[in-house]
């Protein structure tokens, strides 16, 4: 295959706080400096549920992101967190919101995004409804029609479905790759799995994983957590410290004139804030 037929995903699991944005804009620079990837043929997407101090989306943390690089943030649960999210999520191009929200709710459940050399990049966010207590509408209703009315501009299609069970992961990304989608990633775990595949034509992961503390609780301060654990008291949680951070992201090649991947693989780096050390 021509490489000119081909362009890069780059998608970054939930970035947890401010040491998850800064290992993201360190790496971002890293790799656009180097020229390893490029507005060109590169199109980033990041998971930003958890940017700010682990619990939605500010419209400042929202604009670094997007000045760091990203060309497409989705969302989940927290998406409502900060309240400031209801102020801006009208003029945010970038942002995706779950699909499966009432359509009621402020903000897009998809977006067509169109690269500098005229690729046409579909995103759908969708919240699974398995042990997240959301009481989200049903995404088997809604994602047929969806696909098809993207695919109707671009054959590129990308999902990221934010949810707990691996079971349900699974099962939808089986029954989206019968409807021609590019790319499937699963978020909300903050746990990376090791299962990246094509099937399908599609590419898909389980969950991939998050960026930030690796010195934590998915993200979050072990004492806090521990606490919650052990008295069921809902103490707030906190954002990790420590100076090991990771970065868990997926890598996908696709096949931009039918939408299929032709490469995935999974990117877990381990680093310390102080010689941006190994990667795995």
């Amino acid at each position: 295959m021509n490489k000119s037929d081909t362009f890069k995903i780059l998608f970054f699991g939930d970035v947890v706080g401010r040491p998850g944005r800064f290992a993201l804009r360190d790496l971002l620079a890293k790799k656009i400096q180097s020229g390893e990837i490029s507005k060109e043929n590169t199109f980033v997407i990041v998971n930003v549920e958890n940017a700010s101090h682990g619990f939605g989306l500010t419209e400042k943390n929202y604009n670094d992101i997007s000045d760091y690089g990203a060309d497409c943030m989705t969302s989940g649960n927290h998406i409502w967190d900060k309240k400031d999210i209801f102020e801006y999520i009208e003029r945010a191009p970038k942002l995706v919101r779950p699909l499966n929200y009432p359509k009621t709710a402020p903000g897009k459940g998809s977006r067509i995004f169109e690269m500098p050399n005229g690729t046409k990049v579909g995103v759908i966010n969708i919240l699974g409804r398995v042990f997240m207590g959301n009481g989200t509408d049903s995404y088997w209703t809604m994602i047929e029609d969806e696909v098809k009315r993207i695919k109707e501009v671009t054959p590129v299609v990308l999902i990221d479905f934010h949810a707990e069970a691996t079971a349900e992961k699974i099962c939808f990304a089986r029954y989206c790759s019968t409807l021609g989608v590019s790319a499937f990633f699963g978020t909300h775990t903050h746990i990376q799995t090791a299962d990246e595949r094509i099937m399908n034509n599609m590419g898909y992961i389980t969950d991939v994983g998050f960026c930030g503390s690796f010195e934590s609780v998915i993200g979050m301060d072990y004492n806090t957590s521990y606490n919650r654990f052990t008295t069921v008291a809902q103490e707030r949680y906190d954002v990790a410290g420590g100076d090991l951070i990771q970065i868990n992201a997926a890598e996908l090649e696709i096949d931009k004139t039918n939408g299929h991947t032709v490469d995935i693989k999974r990117i877990s780096i381990i680093q310390d804030k102080k010689d941006k050390g190994n990667e795995n």
